[in-house]
């Protein structure tokens, strides 16, 4: 998580330093969101054949090569772009996929919203330390070498794969035969309303900030963004021990709608924002507000993916619809920004996808039925 969050925190920016446009930047994402919907079934078939374990450790070679290739994009151009992001989709999908298996499998039944709430501190201490330091690196000694040491987190956050035992049987076979459609679509479709919300929170949100709040600003745009990110983060980290109880004390289903509201709200605000006082105030709203609403989805997630027989089939759909409603929120962007400027394009994005993520609200999983 650290060294994801180390250069993908920052990837628009570096794009749109290298002076692509902001509909290209648009437009690379909705790429890399339909890749990974691509991936999705190769990653489900290396999990289910060699186990998630294993597929983490390749995920993470994966992810270190394909950072060499956005390294040269300065030198080689689009080509070393295009083959970036199909690396770091394949990467980034099969992490994502095997990561969830792996803590579905392992998770206890009985106070998993509590492991979850441990789980999310770890990550919220990574993503919070992340985009400053790799934001002081890159203001200090440019973007690439950013990159560089972010090659070298990935392949030493393999290291520790290797002394592991895998969760999961291995040499399994995926199914779709009698799986509950009935019981599960209304998770899968509020999916999509997840993917829509975590590109608007990380890429579009990035892309506002470098042309409304840090417009003109050269290396120092990456500290200053970084260390936005990080406050934000560590306002979500002192809530997350405490959503866990909640999800265990069976509240699970009112923290996920209000914390969707709230969300929402967050995105209507965001166009008004022309300070990093009001980025600050935004990114530690949001971080609360997303990390309140994950936590509780995921429990429902992992709950669900207990359906026997249909664990992977299962994960996998769920980061297929997530892909997808992150697709359709670039490529929405896109065309916003087309039509519209890039400035009230970005406005209006807010104000649609405010909308759109009211979708995550609609789940329906099992367990909080129960």
């Amino acid at each position: 998580m650290f060294a994801l969050r180390f250069v993908m925190v920052f990837a628009s920016v570096y794009l749109y330093k290298l002076e692509y446009s902001l509909v290209f930047i648009a437009l690379f994402w909705a790429a890399f969101y339909l890749l990974k919907i691509v991936f999705v079934a190769p990653a489900a078939l290396i999990a289910a054949r060699i186990g998630p374990k294993h597929g983490l450790f390749i995920a993470n070679v994966i992810l270190g090569v394909s950072l060499m290739f956005l390294y040269f994009s300065a030198d080689v151009g689009i080509a070393a772009i295009v083959v970036w992001c199909i690396l770091q989709a394949f990467g980034a999908e099969l992490n994502s996929l095997c990561y969830q298996i792996d803590f579905s499998k392992v998770k206890h039944t009985d106070h998993a919203g509590k492991e979850i709430g441990f789980m999310t501190i770890i990550e919220k201490i990574a993503q919070g330390a992340s985009p400053v330091l790799g934001g002081v690196v890159a203001a200090l000694f440019g973007p690439t070498s950013a990159m560089l040491l972010s090659v070298v987190m990935f392949l030493l956050s393999a290291a520790p794969l290797l002394r592991t035992a895998e969760p999961t049987k291995i040499h399994q076979h995926i199914s779709f035969k009698g799986f509950p459609w009935s019981q599960h679509w209304r998770s899968l479709r509020a999916c999509v309303g997840l993917g829509a919300d975590v590109f608007a929170s990380t890429n579009a949100w990035v892309m506002f900030v470098t042309i409304v709040v840090f417009v003109g600003d050269g290396n120092e745009i990456y500290a200053k963004i970084g260390a936005l990110a990080s406050i934000g983060v560590v306002v979500a980290l002192l809530a997350s021990y405490l959503f866990g109880r909640l999800i265990d004390g069976r509240q699970g289903l009112l923290l996920l709608r209000s914390m969707v509201y709230f969300n929402s709200f967050v995105h209507i605000m965001r166009p008004t924002i022309t300070t990093p006082l009001g980025v600050l105030i935004s990114n530690s709203m949001n971080d609360v507000a997303t990390t309140g609403y994950n936590m509780a989805f995921t429990r429902g997630i992992f709950d669900s993916a207990d359906t026997p027989g249909y664990r992977i089939a299962y994960l996998a759909l769920v980061e297929a619809f997530a892909n997808f409603g992150a697709a359709i929120a670039a490529l929405s962007l896109a065309a916003l920004i087309a039509a519209l400027g890039s400035v009230n394009g970005l406005t209006l994005f807010f104000v649609y996808i405010a909308m759109f993520t009211l979708l995550i609200a609609s789940a329906r999983f099992p367990l909080y039925r129960r």
